[in-house]
């Protein structure tokens, strides 16, 4: 009889084992992150956040990006020569907390914007999962998600998901719309599939 209760108990306890793995699996905390200037990365992550749910913040500076095309050109680009990382306005609170971090941006002179080098180097993302998310006006990400690992080196950074948005020199601003938007969204479906971080 006291043979069979412990053999009851240890399957009792180790089923109760398993499903602790499952939950913690199922539930690991998401964050997806993104900064947009025309409107086109705003819209990939607010697709890519339907589907794998968890929190979704916005970047924004403590002193905004000139609203004249030629004006942020050469500001980016002189932030760029010199190394300067702007100050953001936006903080996350307890990121600790998330284990999956998606970092979505536009490519800006062929090259990782600089918030998004001012939040990566704001946090430790030592153990999480990081993707990259981009888009860009048709010249794809340049040197940007190569930065982002460099920058997240103690991180599992997953292939990254791009498609081309607006082209704001040409006065084309939100292009990720209508029919190019359902398109844009398989497309995310099937990527976060391949990469296996979905919510369902």
């Amino acid at each position: 009889m006291k043979c069979s209760f412990c053999l009851l108990l240890i399957f009792v306890l180790t089923g109760l084992s398993g499903c602790t793995h499952a939950q913690k699996t199922a539930n690991k905390e998401v964050l997806v992150v993104y900064l947009s200037r025309t409107g086109n990365t705003k819209v990939v992550a607010e697709m890519i956040h339907r589907q794998v749910g968890g929190a979704i913040v916005a970047l924004e500076l403590r002193q905004p990006y000139p609203e004249n095309y030629r004006a942020i050109v050469e500001q980016v680009a002189e932030e760029n020569r010199s190394g300067y990382l702007p100050p953001l306005k936006t903080t996350i609170d307890s990121m600790e907390r998330y284990a999956v971090v998606f970092v979505g941006f536009p490519t800006w002179g062929m090259q990782l914007p600089p918030p998004i080098k001012s939040f990566l180097k704001q946090y430790d993302f030592a153990g999480k999962t990081i993707v990259p998310f981009n888009t860009n006006a048709g010249y794809g990400i340049g040197s940007s998600f190569q930065t982002l690992k460099e920058l997240c080196p103690n991180s599992t950074v997953l292939e990254g998901f791009t498609m081309k948005g607006g082209v704001e020199r040409d006065g084309i601003r939100l292009a990720i719309k209508g029919e190019v938007a359902q398109q844009a969204e398989r497309k995310i479906k099937e990527w976060l599939r391949k990469i296996k971080v979905i919510k369902n």
